[in-house]
């Protein structure tokens, strides 16, 4: 049951690594303390998983339409949200959410090959593709 959970907290760590560097990079994005970046980090994975993949379906001829540039507006339009849900997080506007998105799933991608050891790769079989575990 708990075989992932160290992955998950090194994604939530550079998650949250990767939101704090934005917010020293672009002056726009402002974090209250430290419960708020690490609740933004939490809620971005969380949102990332769950309303992304609803919002790529959905968007699918526009996104197809630009070539697959909307997919941009849709990750800052999901760090808008989650700057909406959780206090003490702060984002100034549309076109930081832009940049800072494309900056924080940058520094991820980078932390992620770094730490994971880049391990990453399309291959890797889903939970219910796995056997089955009879207990």
């Amino acid at each position: 049951m708990f075989t992932n959970l160290p992955t998950f907290l090194v994604h939530w760590a550079i998650t949250a690594l990767s939101l704090w560097l934005a917010s020293r990079v672009f002056s726009g994005i402002r974090f209250a303390d430290t419960s708020s970046l690490v609740l933004s980090a939490l809620m971005l994975g969380f949102v990332n998983a769950v309303l992304r993949p609803i919002l790529i379906v959905l968007t699918l001829p526009l996104t197809l339409l630009t070539l697959g540039l909307f997919l941009l507006v849709i990750n800052a339009l999901l760090l808008m949200l989650v700057s909406r849900l959780i206090r003490g997080f702060r984002i100034s506007g549309f076109w930081t959410a832009f940049f800072a998105s494309i900056f924080i799933t940058l520094v991820a991608l980078l932390f992620d090959a770094l730490l994971l050891g880049g391990q990453v790769s399309w291959d890797t079989p889903m939970p219910m593709q796995q056997q089955p575990r009879w207990i």
